[in-house]
């Protein structure tokens, strides 16, 4: 009965000093203190037996005062207490040293001008103080540490068992941040690499395991889960995931450097790993200082400000040191949302909600006459495929008259910039959506175009991006297949060929802001997107990562292609090449060009017959404009008939 009292006190004991706040930085910088003191008592003791009456009793005592005050001032000076001991890296020594170097050397100083008889004595009970400082002062950090660790592992508290994948400073740093209390629930074990060379090495303390094997070592281990750093999550994956899912083994993404950098870390940040997350390319990079010459101190207007796009530029952009952010969205609960998000995130931002609809000219006037931006992001659109089919008018609207408005406006209030945003689905477009965009491309170009060959007043360079789908968009394939894997299933697949080319919300909103400062304007911008993926393994891959078995756990449903859907999507047509740019993933489409008032002159009747909801005249238009516009798997394909009748006539 004693022996458990003894031990719940212990766990208790256990407990509270894991879940302790830091230690006072000014116990810390005593004990710093207390150990430098008895250093110097200690080599300054045995010189006074060693080399008496040359080093007398007088001395030491000045010596002891002296490592007082020279103590003090350095290890205030270096801030040897600052840091949380728990968490301490090697890094972090160059504050004991220099501390004591400093205090050291002052030392030696003072009392060779009062025995400079004696500098050799006095040299070398410096540099003896100097090493058993620095020894008694790192192993009291490490003494610390290891006590920690060892209450942290016998807390009592049942832990997950995790591996950290890799072992460069992004994967040591999150293996550091495991071992503290910030993330309790998890237990790190060791580390994991494809770099055979490192076998039997340790990090911290840690075990580093090869990729070769590592099933087995998971097995005797008890692992339960693999983090992968946001920067590996990509690299040399795929056996590590398979062998995760084949042994049920979660997998979770740490926090990126950024966040831990900014100190925000929470148990929430380490979450589990999304197919977005399994995308195989690199990571990113784009030119921030290059980008924050154009935007600082801008004005800058972003149309479907609340929608998956535009949300993610407002969220890019406002890292920047914008004069203005003004969101204009005619989607009033979203842009309330996004407000309220972005005044808990970015409270110092100057930023403006705007509810209106790029189809009112009167309403993008406004908009424009009164906070005259100086860069407009132009992101508002309808994109779904199957819902523009059937309503082709409002397609027209919106994406045709709504970038019109934009574009128009743009130049008559000297925007200096006009980033527009298309699609893939805008090449050789085989659907009402794809051809609405086509359109709106050819307005842009063609007017960039009128205006540096001084037809069309004005100062405004537009420019246009395209790519294909964006993962985790609203509507997109993929919150649809979780909704549906959540359910029990059937997940839905249109065709077992079908393929699309991906890339998520963030990298596309990178390469946006890049391409947006790129060229003299009348681009149009194609982005790298990798490989295409099969929807078919996609589905199969998110079935496998909720932990079922496709076609046998979670059944896999093809429904046939959808109105106006195409097995695959291209970024260029047969007419049309690319040109490199100074980024690697950006490329120049060179596209046909078109005369500005000859495609305005087809604008008109085009937006009539849509405003009036004269779906076959207004079809019968946009096939005119965009002569490649083919009707695939539609109730349409009957105009591209009457199309080929009246050519061969």
């Amino acid at each position: 009965m004693k022996n458990k009292s003894i031990e719940r006190l212990l766990t208790l004991f256990a407990d509270k000093v894991r879940n302790s706040k830091y230690l006072s930085e000014w116990i810390i910088f005593g004990v710093d203190l207390l150990i430098t003191l008895i250093a110097t008592t200690i080599i300054y003791y045995f010189s006074l037996k060693m080399f008496n009456p040359y080093y007398n009793r007088t001395t030491f005592w000045e010596v002891f005062f002296l490592s007082a005050i020279w103590s003090i001032v350095f290890l205030l000076f270096f801030k040897t207490y600052k840091g949380i001991i728990r968490y301490s890296a090697l890094h972090e020594l160059w504050r004991i040293v220099g501390a004591m170097i400093c205090r050291n050397m002052g030392i030696f100083l003072y009392l060779n001008t009062i025995q400079a008889n004696h500098y050799k004595i006095l040299l070398m009970n410096s540099l003896l103080d100097f090493f058993l400082g620095v020894f008694l002062l790192i192993a009291f950090r490490t003494c610390l540490v290891i006590f920690y660790r060892q209450l942290t592992l016998n807390s009592g508290k049942l832990r997950e068992k995790i591996l950290v994948y890799g072992v460069d400073s992004r994967s040591v740093s999150i293996g550091a941040l495991l071992t503290s209390s910030v993330f309790d629930d998890y237990l790190l074990v060791g580390f994991i690499t494809p770099d055979s060379s490192l076998h039997n090495s340790r990090i911290s303390g840690f075990e580093v395991y090869r990729l070769d094997g590592i099933d087995k070592v998971m097995n005797n281990l008890h692992v339960s889960a693999v983090v992968f750093p946001t920067s590996h999550v990509r690299k040399e994956q795929n056996e590590l995931v398979q062998i995760c899912l084949k042994s049920k083994i979660k997998m979770l993404v740490a926090p990126s450097i950024e966040e831990l950098g900014a100190g925000k870390v929470s148990r929430s940040k380490i979450k589990e790993i999304q197919i977005e997350d399994l995308l195989d390319r690199e990571e990113i990079q784009i030119n921030l200082k290059s980008i924050s010459r154009w935007i600082n101190g801008k004005t800058i207007l972003i149309s479907g400000g609340a929608g998956s796009i535009g949300s993610e530029l407002v969220r890019q952009i406002a890292r920047f040191k914008v004069k203005k952010l003004i969101l204009f969205d005619a989607a009033e609960s979203p842009l309330h949302e996004m407000q309220l998000d972005m005044q808990d995130k970015f409270p110092y931002l100057n930023i403006e909600c705007i509810v209106g609809d790029v189809r009112s000219p009167y309403r993008v006037d406004y908009v424009f006459r009164n906070y005259r931006p100086d860069m407009v992001f132009h992101a508002a659109a309808y994109k779904h495929v199957p819902l523009m089919e059937q309503n082709p008018c409002e397609a027209v609207l919106v994406n045709v008259q709504g970038t019109q408005n934009m574009a128009d406006f743009s130049v008559r209030y000297n925007v200096e910039r006009f980033v527009m945003i298309s699609t893939d689905k805008a090449v050789n477009p085989s659907n009402i959506m794809g051809t609405s965009k086509r359109i709106a491309e050819i307005y842009v170009q063609s007017l960039d175009k009128a205006i540096q060959e001084k037809k069309v007043d004005g100062i405004t360079r537009f420019s246009t991006t395209r790519f294909g789908n964006v993962l985790g968009s609203n509507g997109s394939v993929i919150p649809r297949f979780r909704t549906q894997i959540k359910a029990g299933g059937p997940v839905t697949v249109t065709h077992p060929d079908i393929i699309r080319y991906f890339m998520t919300i963030p990298e596309a909103c990178r390469l946006v802001l890049e391409a947006a400062f790129m060229g003299s304007g009348g681009e149009i911008f194609v982005f790298d997107m990798g490989e295409p993926v099969k929807i078919a393994d996609l589905a199969k891959r998110m079935i496998e990562l909720a932990g079922f078995e496709p076609d046998k756990d979670i059944p896999i449903l093809y429904t046939g292609l959808r109105p106006g859907e195409k097995l695959y999507e291209e970024l260029l047509d047969d007419g049309e090449h690319t040109i490199p740019t100074s980024h690697k993933k950006i490329m120049v489409a060179k596209v046909r060009e078109y005369e500005y008032e000859e495609i305005k002159r087809q604008l008109h009747p085009l937006i009539d017959k849509a405003q009036a909801v004269d779906v076959p005249s207004t079809v019968q238009l946009m096939k005119e404009i965009v002569p490649e516009f083919v009707s695939n798997n539609s109730v349409f394909e009957a105009y591209d008939e009457k199309k080929e009748i009246n050519s061969q006539a």
